[in-house]
This record gives structure tokens, C-alpha cells and sequence, in this order.
């Protein structure tokens, strides 16, 4: 791993640490519009119906996301960055497993995972990293296996960084991107992308909300 991947992946680990219960207190549940439910059912549908392997949820942050898998029936273990953020979610969900890893590296076989979901996860990933990330998601995905991604979309190529949030100090960085630029880079990995949806902006957002599903070919 290169420096800057160590840098890139300390500075977001250290700065969701310092917002986690913050940040698991002002979004108890972040699952609350139809659409984002209603897509998340579709992957829980088509999970079931590629076989019986375990689903990633990387970036799972408190752990709603898997919560909501498990509710659905599909056996599921999140990864997050943030050891605080995984501690949350262990609390919150003690029948669940979760870890501390990245997915631009995981620790995991060869076509493992029945699936991967990573919502609102990759935007914490620079531009350069996207590849590795989505190799990796070829190569521990089972043929067939689906991938759900959602992330605000936009073309400012510059993100945003924040130093500031729930009056903590931190170094986070967000990188926009666009279902284009997400779907050619999942199909440079080899996954084939099979749908995109956009949400627009809900009152008091300021970009639209992507959504791409993609999977790795039998």
C-alpha cells in the first residue's frame, strides 16, 4: 500500500472516530426515503437468487444498512474504516458481525461475497483509488453476484473537505462523481453495470443521490 493510500485511509478512519456518536445520533437510521428502500429490497431479491453467500457492507458506518439486510434474510458482515464506527455498530446490532478494513483492500477470499453494497461510502474514496477498490470487488464477488452503489452525484471534480463537523476537528474529504464516470469504471474492473437511478435533491440537499447496479458476470 503507497503512502498516500495510508494517508487517505488514516485521515478518513480518524475523522469518522471523532464524529461517531455524533454522527450515529443525528442519523439513527439513514434509510428513510422509499426509493433507497425500495432498491435495497431489489439487491436483498436478487442476493437470494445468485446463492447462499454473505453480503459486504462496506462502509457500514452504524450498521442500518446490514440491519436491514439481515431483515431481509440475506447473511450480511459490514466493514468500516472507523473503529469507532464499527464499535457502534456491534453495540447497536450485537448479532451482526462487523470489522475494521477498507475496501480498497479487502481481507477476504477469492469469490467469496454473494454480494457487495456500499452506500455512500465511496465518496470518501479519491478518483485514483476507484479502480482498486472496484477490483477488488471482482475478485471477491461470486459470478453472478450483485453490486449496489449509491453516492451524491455531481461534476465538481474538486469535492469538498471539511475540517469542522458536530464541533470535532477533522480532515474529510468528498469526491462527487457521476453514474458515467462510476459505470466505466465498474466495467474497467469487469463488472457489468444493469441499472442506474437518480433521486433529486431533497429539501435542504444540494445534489442528486446515484444509485448504480452492477454485477460480476457468471
Amino acid at each position: 500500500m503507497s503512502d498516500s493510500s495510508a494517508d487517505f485511509l488514516r485521515t478518513t478512519g480518524s475523522s469518522y472516530d471523532a464524529i461517531a456518536k455524533d454522527y450515529a445520533s443525528q442519523f439513527p437510521d439513514g434509510l428513510s426515503h422509499s426509493l433507497d428502500r425500495a432498491l435495497i429490497s431489489a439487491f436483498a431479491e436478487l442476493v437470494t437468487a445468485n446463492g447462499p453467500a454473505p453480503v459486504a457492507d462496506l462502509g457500514s458506518g452504524p450498521g442500518y444498512v446490514a440491519a436491514r439486510l439481515h431483515g431481509l434474510g440475506v447473511p450480511v458482515f459490514g466493514v468500516d474504516v472507523s473503529p469507532a464506527m464499527v464499535n457502534l455498530a456491534r453495540e447497536a446490532h450485537p448479532r451482526l458481525r462487523f470489522h475494521v478494513g477498507t475496501m480498497t483492500a479487502l481481507d477476504l477470499p477469492d469469490a467469496t461475497l454473494g454480494g457487495i453494497l456500499a452506500l455512500y461510502s465511496t465518496i470518501h474514496v479519491p478518483d485514483s483509488h476507484l479502480p482498486a477498490a472496484f477490483a477488488e470487488f471482482h475478485r471477491t464477488l461470486t459470478p453472478g453476484a450483485p453490486v449496489l452503489l449509491a453516492f451524491q452525484s455531481g461534476p465538481e471534480p474538486d469535492g469538498l473537505h471539511l475540517t469542522e463537523r458536530f464541533g470535532h476537528e477533522i480532515d474529510l474529504r468528498y469526491y462527487w462523481g457521476t453514474p458515467a464516470q462510476v459505470t466505466a469504471l465498474l466495467e474497467e474492473a469487469g463488472l457489468e453495470p444493469t441499472a442506474t437511478v437518480t433521486r433529486e435533491p431533497e429539501e435542504g440537499a444540494k445534489r442528486p443521490r446515484a444509485f448504480v447496479l452492477a454485477h460480476k458476470p457468471a
